[in-house]
């Protein structure tokens, strides 16, 4: 019986491996532009929180991550900063339903955190926190702003960081001020590397770039090479609203920019999108992108996957954007991924 008994736990051992595999794999899903906020705030309450990630859920379960950049403060109170065109303040359920969307981490630097100040960042951090929403790229000091998110996963270290480099420079943070964690390329380098000393995978974002535009400017590319010179395996960029273009640099990858994933805008500079879902395990690193439809005309406030003619269409866009950069996104069987 003994030898029957240890063949059968070896076989069962075996039929185990592939799923053990698979389990050991790390999904981190990233999105841009999160801002529900402004003129179609009255229409997003009736409509609930909830229903701008309802047609994208399913997606965002597949992470063990699922990063966005928050594009406004979530608060009721704070002292407007007036010397800029466009100020945006979520109400406090917006929280809640990000959480409940399956969002667990979000990027604070960016060129709308501060737009109520320091009070509205706080109940900002505040109402992230209630609802288990940790967050990168701001705080209560420069010190607070440039820390990194660590989490362990799968036995792997994954470390997550944010900058900004937009303006009104009013909103960087200091040690004695609130706010943005800038992105001086010296501060980026020590933060890079410090990550890198402690985690298997570093992952850094971005907020940079010309509104609306698909051409990358020469900064984004000096800052994107350095921060992977110093560490990083992958860049995360938005502020343009629309896609652009993806580059292979070395042993990282850049995604210059993701655009608008829910944006309380009727614009139609922004229409298409992606979720980047990013896959590590022990033999192989990969990005895969999933093409969005987020025209408000169309689809309301509620982002769609495309797929068919309209998913490659919008691929094809990312490849004409990405020739600069010498990349290509591979195609097969619905899937649309690079290897890095």
């Amino acid at each position: 019986m003994k030898p029957i008994l240890t063949y059968i736990l070896m076989l069962a051992t075996l039929l185990c491996q592939p799923l053990q595999l698979h389990a050991e794999e790390i999904i981190i899903n990233a999105v841009g532009d999160i801002m529900l906020a402004g003129k179609w705030a009255p229409l997003l309450r009736q409509k609930g929180y909830d229903h701008p990630f309802n047609g994208v859920r399913k997606e965002l379960a597949a992470g063990d991550i699922n990063l966005a950049n928050l594009e406004s403060p979530i608060a009721t109170g704070g002292k407007e900063y007036s010397e800029k065109k466009y100020r945006f303040r979520a109400e406090p359920p917006v929280a809640k339903a990000l959480r409940n969307a399956g969002f667990n981490l979000v990027t604070l630097a960016n060129n709308h955190s501060m737009d109520f100040g320091a009070e509205a960042l706080a109940e900002t951090l505040q109402h992230l926190s209630d609802n288990g929403i940790a967050s990168i790229g701001a705080g209560e000091s420069l010190s607070e702003a440039r820390k990194m998110a660590l989490y362990s996963i799968k036995g792997k270290k994954i470390a997550f960081l944010a900058f900004s480099l937009t303006q009104p420079v009013e909103f960087f943070a200091r040690q004695d001020r609130p706010g943005t964690a800038p992105g001086y390329e010296k501060l980026v380098i020590a933060d890079i590397a410090g990550a890198r000393s402690q985690a298997d995978y570093v992952i850094v974002s971005f907020h940079w770039g010309k509104e609306a535009t698909e051409t990358v400017q020469q900064y984004q590319r000096n800052a994107a090479h350095s921060a992977i010179e110093a560490g990083a395996d992958v860049i995360i960029g938005h502020h343009p609203h629309i896609l652009q273009g993806v580059e292979r640099y070395k042993s990282g990858i850049i995604f210059y920019s993701l655009g608008n994933f829910t944006f309380a805008s009727k614009s139609s500079v922004a229409d298409v999108s992606a979720i980047l879902r990013l896959t590590f395990a022990e033999d192989r690193r990969e990005a895969e992108i999933l093409p969005l439809d987020v025209q408000n005309r169309r689809v309301s406030f509620q982002p769609q996957l495309l797929t068919g003619a309209k998913g490659a269409a919008v691929i094809e866009k990312l490849n004409r954007l990405s020739e600069t950069f010498n990349t290509r996104i591979q195609s097969k069987d619905g899937r649309y991924t690079i290897p890095f």
